[in-house]
């Protein structure tokens, strides 16, 4: 018997209809796999199962927890069934969690609102979880609050409040997207040992086919609010019918074209670090200590040349963005030296500094929460430009914009819009349109493409190789991601605990490598056709 089934369900945001018919069924112990675009409909079908649909939205047809009609359910009702018997991972942590609550707080009102713990008993079980999702040492991230941990270690705590009460079905929206591939696969593994030890039903939504291979015992296709396909999941991979799951097949397996011209190394870098360290002050155990040192940045040597593409690669907090933010000049150097253009910029001051700083530009993970939603997209990507104020006048400044919103393949009728009326991989077009206005040489693309679709991942790919060749951009190419970081890159970098490891040609790091971390992260990636011949071997 089903414990979760959706019939007929549709969701109405006014008179739209945005998720329509939607027929579906979860059994314990079972694990649905939903794929689709941003936009079809697969996170506003998952809130519809808690009943947590956005202000103004309308549902009908029906949805039964273990026969329990949900759709017309109260908030008593909801509030017993929430977490306890229903909880779900939500896409974005930041968002999830409370921003003026530490993270072991938030945890222990979870079990003290379902199972009524001590707040002894309720910290020993919380700081399993915290283990058990790979947060260790963990008694000191239980004082920390969201703002205080990278992407990655947020969407932990995610997992780790979501699984708290052992819940019946479990609803992952997105849940490895912001994780490392060692991480990620950690978080699998865990995920399909408590499916498999509790019985619990999964619904796991994801735009990752090869995750999805790994994870689903059923994929269903979601297209415009509507199920296109689904059906066992080797089956419906090796018989595709619909063409929007093909697309979609298509668009995973997609690389980047080569360079069409080879890359010419000179003997003067455009970008040089030497022996660069940095480190942050950690929350003090008590108050009259003083506060331990955490080297983010560890005696790091990097050189990038003109026009070249770098990668950099590593786990969450290894230290990867803060040589990012160090790079940007957002965050000074404690010890080492910077060279751009064969000057320092932390020597520099003023208007010369601005000048040469201009020529590196940042392209971040989440475009929209760069952006001011109050601005127009062309007010948005001259941003940079005001920083010429009396250098370059107004006509200039509107021309550079329309050159780099065409560049990046929007229209120039994108530059009287707002931010919130393109989609996610138009804003990130936009960011890059942003980062492209000043005519950089350096361009750091921190997880440029890690919150995007597959197919919309594929063309902003394209989109950046062709600007490495058209325009002769260098980029700093910091993901998670091993395959985009294979498909992008001259020259790969990898990091451990604030300490390049290993590096080298891409393909020679990416065929042999020689250090057992890099090995540790290649193996961790999941492949897709691999996955598919082990279920083949086995039937299923």
């Amino acid at each position: 018997m089903a414990i979760l089934r959706f019939e007929n369900l549709s969701i109405f945001n006014g008179t739209t209809a945005l998720v329509r018919d939607l027929s579906l069924s979860l059994v314990r112990g079972e694990t649905l796999g939903l794929v689709g675009e941003s936009g079809s409909g697969k996170s506003l079908s998952a809130l519809a199962a808690l009943q947590l649909l956005p202000e103004g939205f309308a549902q009908s047809g029906s949805l039964r927890y273990r026969g329990q009609e949900l759709s017309q359910a109260d908030d008593r009702i909801m509030n017993r069934l929430r977490g306890r018997h229903i909880s779900m991972i939500f896409q974005e942590p930041m968002s999830a969690l409370n921003p003026i609550k530490s993270i072991g707080d938030q945890i222990l009102e979870t079990l003290h609102w379902h199972f009524k713990l001590t707040k002894k008993e309720g910290r020993a079980r919380a700081l399993k979880l915290l283990a058990r999702v790979g947060l260790t040492p963990t008694a000191e991230y239980m004082g920390r609050f969201a703002h205080q941990l990278s992407g990655g270690q947020r969407q932990r705590v995610v997992i780790a409040l979501a699984i708290a009460c052992k819940p019946r079905v479990l609803i992952a929206d997105e849940p490895t997207t912001a994780l490392d591939v060692t991480v990620q696969a950690q978080i699998l593994a865990l995920l399909k040992e408590i499916v498999k030890r509790e019985r619990m039903a999964l619904l796991f939504i994801s735009h990752d086919l090869a995750v999805i291979a790994q994870m689903a015992d059923r994929v269903a296709v979601m297209k415009d609010g509507e199920i296109v396909e689904q059906g066992p999941t080797l089956q419906l991979f090796d018989t595709m019918q619909h063409a929007y799951s093909k697309q979609l097949l298509a668009a995973s397996k997609h690389m980047p074209p080569k360079r069409t011209k080879p890359l010419v190394i000179g003997d003067t870098p455009l970008l040089q670090l030497h022996k660069l360290q940095r480190s942050y002050a950690l929350p003090k155990q008590k108050f009259w200590q003083q506060a331990p040192q955490k080297i983010a940045v560890n005696q790091v040597s990097l050189r990038i040349a003109a026009q070249q593409s770098v990668g950099l690669v590593g786990e969450s907090g290894c230290g990867k963005s803060t040589l990012a933010r160090t790079v940007l000049g957002l965050e000074t150097p404690q010890a080492g030296r910077i060279s751009f253009l064969q000057q320092d910029p932390f020597s520099l001051r003023g208007q010369r500094r601005r000048q040469l700083q201009r020529g590196i530009q940042a392209v971040f993970q989440d475009p929209y929460g760069s952006f001011n939603p109050r601005h127009t997209v062309g007010r948005t990507v001259a941003e940079p430009l005001y920083l010429l104020a009396g250098q370059i006048n107004g006509a200039e400044r509107r021309r550079r914009v329309l050159e780099a919103l065409t560049s990046v393949g929007l229209p120039e009728t994108a530059a009287q819009h707002y931010p919130h009326e393109f989609s996610g991989g138009q804003r990130q077009r936009i960011a890059i349109a942003r980062a492209l206005v000043t005519q950089p040489q350096l361009i750091v693309a921190d997880e440029p493409v890690s919150a995007l679709d597959v197919s919309v991942r594929a063309q902003i790919l394209d989109l950046l190789a062709d600007l490495r060749d058209r325009l002769g951009v260098a980029f700093l190419f910091i993901s998670h991601d091993l395959s985009v970081v294979r498909a992008i890159t001259d020259y790969v970098c990898v990091m451990n605990a604030g300490r390049i490891v290993e590096e080298g040609p891409t393909q020679d790091v990416f065929s042999a490598p020689r250090h057992p971390y890099t090995r540790l992260l290649l193996s961790a990636v999941p492949d897709l056709e691999e996955t598919l011949a082990a279920r083949r071997k086995v039937g299923h």
